[in-house]
């Protein structure tokens, strides 16, 4: 096997921040094909085409994520391409197969030996388990943020959220990648979709992807009266929100008795965790028990990422039926901006500063 030398991106050391790390830390450098004599017999080496860029990946540059890997790593969760090389092991798949990674399998959010090898990169290295055959329907940037998006969705509306057809769900933070996704399982599902954002020209596209009714949150105080005259006074059901801070605790205002609140993330407050990996910073979101305990509040934490760790088997069942649906183009995730390799800095920026709707994706080969 004789593959030509590549390019990846390295981070070097963690940094207080995201934004420090990636312009102080993240270095492009050459990369030499990986040497199969050196890997495993149930290995595969993937040839990058697209390679998504996660708000997890951003968190993780600084060690504010709950989950650190340790510099030096190539960043990118998740990544498309086409199998370079199978070793002998690796049944199933063949050189030229357009495939995907499972994120939580190999790549610097996997807790085994792959780690380092992200898809920020020419060439990436994963177990076969970690290898699936990339939907028909999907273009390879598609393709490269479908997992992450839609299995934090499923796993927060179905598996934590009871979202069944009649129900009316608040979905924050619309326009991104996993809030976008949140717009479509809950529609694929039955659901009513109220969708929120800062940006009119945003939550247009969102309007365009599905959702029911949009609503600006600039203005706090208007998203109760708002919310109220589009169910008739009752509130909503379900409030999907990866954003937290000052927006959870008005959405407490705007729900049914009974109501179930998920909580995703913490998008407002990216600095819950000290920066280069240290703990107990004092930016943490804080809910009103009182608003909680009148309304029977049923507040349910929706970690994705750790619930699959601790649970294969929960895991493989909205994997698979992700694929499924993308397989059947039931779902088509929303790529909102491209970018080639040179300029993989400017796609960092670009998702940590929620400029575009939907996934940031970057072109390792281009």
């Amino acid at each position: 096997m004789s593959l030509p030398m590549g390019r990846r991106a390295v981070l070097r050391e963690l940094a207080p921040t995201p934004l420090d790390a990636i312009e102080h830390h993240l270095a492009l450098e050459p990369q030499e094909p990986p040497d199969p004599a050196s890997l495993a017999p149930g290995d595969v080496i993937v040839a990058v085409e697209s390679a998504g860029v996660g708000w997890v990946d951003l968190l993780m540059t600084s060690g504010q994520y709950q989950h650190v890997p340790e510099p030096p790593y190539t960043p990118g969760m998740e990544y498309a391409g086409t199998i370079a090389w199978r070793g002998e092991a690796a049944r199933g798949v063949e050189v030229g197969d357009a495939v995907i990674v499972d994120g939580l399998l190999t790549g610097p959010r996997s807790l085994g030996a792959y780690r380092r090898w992200g898809g920020l990169a020419t060439y990436a290295v994963a177990p076969r388990e970690a290898v699936l055959p990339k939907p028909a329907p999907l273009s390879f940037d598609q393709a490269s943020v479908l997992l992450g998006a839609y299995e934090t969705a499923y796993h927060c509306l179905f598996h934590r959220g009871d979202v069944r057809a009649g129900d009316v769900v608040l979905v924050h933070g619309a326009s991104g990648t996993t809030g976008l996704a949140a717009v479509h399982l809950a529609k694929l599902a039955g659901a009513t979709v109220i969708a929120t954002g800062r940006s009119a020209d945003k939550l247009e596209a969102v309007r365009e992807e599905g959702a029911d009714h949009v609503l600006d949150t600039s203005d706090l105080a208007a998203l109760r009266p708002a919310v109220k005259a589009l169910t008739g006074g009752r509130g909503v059901d379900v409030v999907y929100d990866p954003v937290g801070g000052p927006l959870s605790v008005e959405s407490l205002r705007c729900v049914a008795f009974g109501a179930r609140f998920l909580v995703v993330g913490w998008a407002a407050t990216p600095s819950v965790a000290k920066g280069k990996g240290g703990r107990g910073a004092a930016e943490v979101n804080v809910l009103p028990t009182n608003l909680i305990l009148m309304k029977s509040v049923d507040v349910r934490g929706c970690p994705a990422a750790i619930s699959a760790h601790r649970d294969p088997r929960m895991r493989a069942d909205r994997r698979d039926r992700v694929m499924a649906w993308a397989e059947a183009g039931k779902i088509t995730p929303r790529v909102g901006a491209a970018f080639p390799f040179d300029s993989v800095l400017d796609a960092l920026k670009a998702k940590w500063e929620s400029r575009v709707v939907g996934g940031v994706v970057v072109h390792p080969r281009g």
